[in-house]
């Protein structure tokens, strides 16, 4: 139906009056005291051993929380823009490079350094979720999707790192399986299991054949979610890093998502454990990253709980500063502002809602400056 002169005088005024407080609300952003943290990381770690970054999505592009992710850090992750459920959730010729095109662009006039967070895992379609999806369905759907992302991106400017699976083990060292209904649900072990002692569901070998093949210019990256004192878990990670390389496939580096609790670093034998695991992925020619970072305030937002996260925040920074002397590490904040992402009622960020820098980000400031 055609929009009347009323409707359409409605959304001219809309549209004006967005075109003057937007640019109002950037000009007005506070700016933190003290250098940048990339400025700090170009001048104290020159030779390229920490990466200091964070995590949003191409809709901040412009936008308050990506002026301040332009500010303040060289390297950047899209949150879901090259996930498969975005580009490609199905068997169709249905693709959608949108988001992550406008990254590619981005990242090429910035100079920033992107990771690509595509990886193969439970965050997946709800098509490639039903129960009814075949191996076969599977395998072509993971194949023609991670064939296709390596090829349109390798080489890309900026574009240095790609996840390649995500979160395959669940808990005490057991594969993330199969389950029925649609929800956190990891269908791709459908397509079967390899014969070795630790039966690798193949997807992940398949996952890493392709990038190996078709992403020579990226470093290919094994993620997972996991606590660092599950120790079966990190196990059969290793592993399977080992496994991978037997059958001539390139892993070149571990990361973890630490999604913390204010305080966490207090808890015995956590700190230990991190240091331990970085150790282990440098011992073995891997980089380590960091790839998700937050430390929730469970108890609001008093001075105290934000001194507390201000803490955990320097405990972690203050071991990848330490163990950079060693080997590459990466570290991303999964928070930028407060006022968007994930969790926000626990405010993770190291800025507010408001933009202003929280004492975390002065801690992170701190610890990067004590070199």
């Amino acid at each position: 139906m055609p929009k009347t002169k009323i409707q359409m005088s409605k959304i001219t005024i809309i549209i004006t009056l967005i075109s003057i407080i937007l640019p109002l609300t950037l000009m007005s952003q506070p700016t933190p005291s003290g250098r940048r943290l990339k400025e700090i990381v170009a001048e104290k770690y020159p030779e390229g051993n920490l990466l200091v970054g964070a995590t949003t999505g191409a809709w901040a592009l412009g936008t308050p929380t990506g002026i301040i992710m332009n500010k303040e850090f060289s390297y950047v992750t899209p949150e879901n823009d090259f996930k498969q459920d975005i580009i490609h959730p199905d068997n169709s010729d249905t693709w959608n490079w949108e988001a992550a095109d406008k990254w590619a662009k981005h990242v090429a006039e910035t100079g920033q350094i992107l990771r690509i967070h595509g990886p193969i895992g439970p965050q997946c379609s709800q098509w490639a979720q039903e129960d009814d999806r075949t191996a076969k369905e599977l395998e072509k759907n993971l194949k023609d999707f991670m064939k296709a992302l390596c090829i349109r991106y390798n080489g890309k400017k900026g574009i240095e790192y790609l996840d390649v699976v995500n979160e395959t083990v669940s808990t005490e060292g057991l594969w993330f399986y199969s389950k029925p209904g649609y929800g956190w649900e990891n269908p791709w072990p459908k397509i079967g299991y390899d014969n070795d002692k630790n039966r690798t569901p193949l997807y992940i070998k398949y996952a890493f054949e392709i990038a190996t093949k078709y992403a020579p210019d990226m470093k290919l990256i094994y993620n997972q979610h996991a606590d660092y004192l599950f120790e079966l878990d990190w196990n059969l990670i290793k592993e399977t890093v080992f496994y991978l390389k037997e059958q001539g496939l390139r892993v070149d580096g571990i990361g973890c998502q630490a999604h913390f609790n204010a305080g966490w670093e207090n808890i015995s034998g956590q700190l230990k454990d991190l240091e331990n695991l970085v150790d282990w992925a440098h011992q073995n020619n891997l980089e380590f990253h960091i790839t998700e970072f937050s430390v929730w305030m469970r108890d609001g937002m008093s001075s105290k709980e934000l001194e507390k996260q201000a803490a955990t925040y320097k405990a972690v920074m203050e071991i990848m500063i330490a163990k950079s002397m060693n080997g590459l590490i990466g570290w991303n904040t999964w928070h930028i502002d407060d006022s968007s992402g994930w969790r926000n009622h626990l405010y993770p960020s190291l800025f507010d809602t408001n933009y202003v820098a929280k004492p975390a980000y002065y801690a992170v400031q701190e610890a990067l400056n004590q070199k």
